[in-house]
């Protein structure tokens, strides 16, 4: 925008502000003729505002003192002999005005700005970390960001431990951790300084405060399956439960699969072959698509859900993501009813047991549930085609399907190699 300066200086007093004119286009600056640097300035929208011109750290800066008449010429004129005789001493008002204001973030506030910044966060992650800031966090949302100390962040492990469980503790100091790493690297003053010169949670490091978790060894056990089996298809046709045939056919697809929870919530119709009858994992962990064969089972049950399906997604959700997130609600009708306790990734580690009770090859297996073979020199010659992986596939559902005890007899197919 265009500024036009007055030529001629004068006294800013209140009877020249009250005649300023204002001007048809940019703006107005008049400039006090014995307070060097001190000014109003006048906008097309009439609005009239103290000023401070001052060469800081070898720059001009202009320093908004305030509006008029909130602020009155006299307070405005000793508002600026301040701040001049501030920079006189060394002190920079722009840096410190800005430093203030970084000191005041909240938490909340981090949040939003991290939420905005990492772009690619998948929805069940963004899903989680709200639960914990609107749970854990709640009574820290509009706590500054400085005020949070280490001996903060050591009783609230220890409350989160105690009441929730020591995994959703580091669970929860996990997540604020990262909050708070991203907020030192986002949030800085005007020399490039970290408002937070160290992350509070590194305590937890220091005194090895964190709690020291077993590996989850939970699954379902052979003579389950029935009873499971059973409470999965009661819940298929119970009215009382939301989707329930929807999420009777999602865990029925983990388990038939070993896939991660939200690898197969979020599988599309698009990536799905029905002719060639194999399907395609574009976002797995490791970040490499992942194609596998449908087996009889998966074929039938994706057959009967496509003939019903009103979305982009097989197993579709009814919240923004578009797909299914965590049923809770109908996970715990099935163990109501079957007396199995399970969570879903439980049922990726018994395909899992399954397969290595049937003596499934240990480098087809680790396809066909897409692990890292980065570390082992062989597994880097072995080209594990959809086809190579029929066999198997078929080989653990075939197993599935007797502790099911619902075939009397399950013919394993011969699937010639490609």
């Amino acid at each position: 925008m265009t500024t036009i300066s007055s030529a001629l200086p004068a006294r800013i007093t209140k009877s020249v502000v009250d005649r300023l004119n204002i001007p048809a286009g940019g703006q107005v600056f008049i400039r006090d003729a014995e307070l060097k640097g001190f000014a109003i300035r006048v906008t097309t929208s009439g609005a009239k505002s103290f000023i401070l011109e001052k060469r800081i750290e070898g720059k001009v800066k202009r320093l908004t003192l305030g509006r008029y008449p909130g602020l009155t010429v006299e307070q405005a004129r000793k508002e600026a002999q301040k701040l001049l005789g501030h920079i006189a001493t060394g002190r920079n008002p722009t840096a410190e005005k800005k430093l203030k204001a970084l000191q005041g973030i909240m938490l909340q506030q981090a949040f939003d700005d991290f939420v905005v910044a990492r772009k690619n966060l998948r929805p069940s992650t963004l899903y989680g970390y709200r639960r914990l800031i609107q749970t854990v966090f709640l009574d820290w949302q509009k706590k500054a960001l400085v005020d949070i100390s280490k001996d903060m962040v050591i009783k609230r492990h220890t409350k989160v431990g105690t009441e929730r469980g020591k995994a959703y503790a580091n669970q929860a100091l996990r997540f604020l951790r990262a909050l708070l790493n991203f907020s030192i690297a986002q949030y800085e003053d005007g020399r490039g300084n970290a408002i937070l010169r160290e992350n509070p949670v590194v305590r937890l490091t220091q005194t090895r405060a964190w709690y020291r978790i077993g590996r989850r060894q939970t699954l379902i056990k052979p003579h389950q399956l029935e009873p499971w089996y059973q409470g999965v298809m009661q819940l298929k046709n119970d009215k009382t439960s939301p989707q329930p045939a929807l999420v009777a056919d999602y865990l029925f697809f983990l388990l038939f699969t070993g896939l991660r929870r939200r690898e197969a919530a979020a599988l599309r119709w698009s990536d799905v072959d029905m002719q060639d009858r194999s399907f395609t994992i574009r976002d797995t962990k490791n970040r490499e698509p992942l194609t596998l064969p449908l087996t009889d089972f998966i074929f039938n049950l994706l057959e009967d859900r496509k003939a019903v399906a009103d979305s982009e997604y097989v197993f579709a959700g009814t919240g923004k993501a578009g797909y299914l997130i965590e049923p809770r609600v109908q996970v715990r009708k099935v163990m109501e009813v079957s007396g199995v306790g399970f969570t879903l990734h439980d049922l990726r580690r018994t395909f899992i047991t399954i397969a290595d009770s049937i003596d499934i090859s240990a480098y087809a297996l680790k396809r066909l549930v897409n692990h890292k073979m980065s570390n082992d020199v062989t597994a880097g010659y072995i080209i594990n085609s959809v086809e190579r992986l029929r066999r198997p596939a078929e080989q653990i559902a075939a197993c599935l399907l007797q502790y099911f005890k619902i075939a009397k007899q399950v013919k394993i197919l011969q699937f010639p190699i490609r």
